[in-house]
């Protein structure tokens, strides 16, 4: 992602043209993790310092910390945020709808994170319950290296179901330094210098005026960093054979169906990648929630999960935070973006039991066995074979039973670590430089929360 980039395209449909043999048998709904190989493990290498920052609020102490108007803290074993005394009352225009409704609002700002890494790039994420009749919005402000302030960004417009707004980002945010590509706080000349020093997020919940209804917030934060422009990374040293048993759907089972979405299913990478760590989880919508999907489709859990990660902006279901925030809808489900900075970050999670969402672009030659060149795809990231290679639940396959895959670990590798690369044209695109979704449990086991706090994410 680069702020060159007139609009954010790695996020865009892998071409639906997944061909080729894939291993594997059919998905497993349980949400169980197996050890397919043994074998003494070789020494992992060291992942590359420096690059990411992550900072999330999320304890009881953190709501009690930040600056509250009409916000109030409450305690439990998923401590949150909720109105107590609205604010005020606004009157709210959705650009997608065009209906003008008053709402009543308070708000939540973080205290100041003076990040650790002076950042290009910043990526909010965010879990929070919306009851109809409620919705949120996140905000963006930070100051610079050279000390000059950013406006306030907002970062996303979302609500858990799509009947009192159209969840939505924001296009055309800039102070002429640095702007907002769909989800994503972007400098917009990274070889000048200029780099966000600090920030601060704010989050306002809405309401409809006159009742007790409150949005509740469990987390908020961002991973903000700063990733060198790279064609290629360094290898890492193989360190872990595991897979994972984690549900397999392909996207491609869906081309055609709902197109109000992005298209259908051949644009559906994310929300497919998301469904599968989620039932992973044990976690599934119900009958009543997918009542309204055609009982001729199959797998109507994925048209849902497309349905309710649609940014009505970007016109897709790509949105990074839309996806995590979804996950998050799901009982006690925490989610967050962030990147990582090389598969050994990966086997950390995986030797842990946590599989991972990745972002990635390619063209066909470049990924082995893909059978498919891609501007933006996602994937599922389960395990690792003897050899080192990655095994990847992929949703741009002809059907569930061929989503497995296993790609070359160095292939696969860099394409997921570059922030540049060359298109079959031989022109310059823009790579994500490791982005990724995480999904876990609020009760984690130990191995699970050790793993998560060595990554930066609690």
């Amino acid at each position: 992602m680069t702020s060159s980039t007139p609009r954010r395209t790695v996020l865009t449909a892998a071409l639906a043209t997944a061909a080729g043999t894939a291993a594997g048998s059919a998905a497993s709904a349980a949400p169980v993790t197996a050890l397919t190989r043994g074998g003494a493990a070789a020494p992992a290498a060291a992942a590359a310092p420096g690059l990411v920052d992550n900072r999330f609020w999320t304890s009881y102490t953190d709501w009690r910390c930040g600056s509250s108007t009409g916000t109030r803290a409450v305690a439990g074993h998923r401590p949150g945020l909720v109105i107590a005394t609205p604010a005020g009352r606004l009157d709210h225009t959705d650009p997608h709808t065009g209906t003008t409704s008053t709402w009543e609002y308070a708000s939540w700002t973080s205290p100041v994170h003076t990040s650790t890494v002076p950042a290009t790039e910043v990526i909010a994420s965010w879990n929070a319950d919306t009851p109809p009749g409620t919705w949120i919005q996140i905000d963006l402000r930070g100051t610079y290296n050279d000390a000059s302030a950013t406006p306030w960004f907002v970062m996303g417009r979302w609500a858990a179901g799509d009947g009192d707004i159209k969840r939505t980002s924001v296009d055309d945010q800039s102070d002429g330094r640095s702007s907002i590509w769909t989800d994503t706080f972007s400098v917009d000349d990274a070889t000048s210098g200029l780099r966000l020093a600090s920030y601060q997020l704010r989050v306002t919940l809405y309401r409809t005026p006159g009742t007790d209804l409150t949005p509740t917030l469990w987390r908020i934060g961002a991973m903000a960093s700063d990733i060198p422009d790279r064609f290629t990374v360094p290898a890492s040293v193989p360190g872990l054979v595991r897979e994972l048993v984690v549900p397999r759907y392909s996207q491609n089972t869906h081309i055609g169906q709902y197109p109000e979405y992005d298209n259908g299913g051949e644009a559906w990478c994310s929300p497919t990648s998301s469904q599968m760590i989620i039932e992973y989880w044990g976690r599934a919508p119900s009958a009543e929630d997918l009542a309204w999907v055609n009982p001729d489709f199959a797998d109507p859990q994925v048209c849902h999960a497309a349905r309710f990660t649609f940014d009505h902006q970007y016109e897709g279901c790509g949105n990074w935070p839309f996806n995590a925030a979804y996950a998050a809808t799901y009982p006690d489900m925490n989610a967050v973006v962030t990147r990582l900075r090389s598969l050994t970050d990966l086997e950390t999670l995986i030797r842990a039991g946590i599989p991972a969402i990745t972002s990635q672009s390619f063209h066909k030659e470049e990924l082995t066995g893909a059978g498919y060149g891609t501007s933006g795809h996602l994937m599922t990231v389960i395990g690792f074979t003897a050899d080192g290679d990655v095994i990847a639940n992929d949703p741009a396959s002809p059907s569930n039973e061929a989503v497995r895959r296993v790609y070359r670990r160095r292939e696969w590798e860099n394409i997921w670590l570059r922030t540049k690369r060359y298109d079959a044209n031989g022109k310059v695109r823009s790579g994500t430089g490791g982005v990724c979704y995480i999904f876990w449990p609020v009760r984690s086991a130990p191995g699970q929360h050790r793993a998560l706090r060595s990554l930066g994410l609690l």
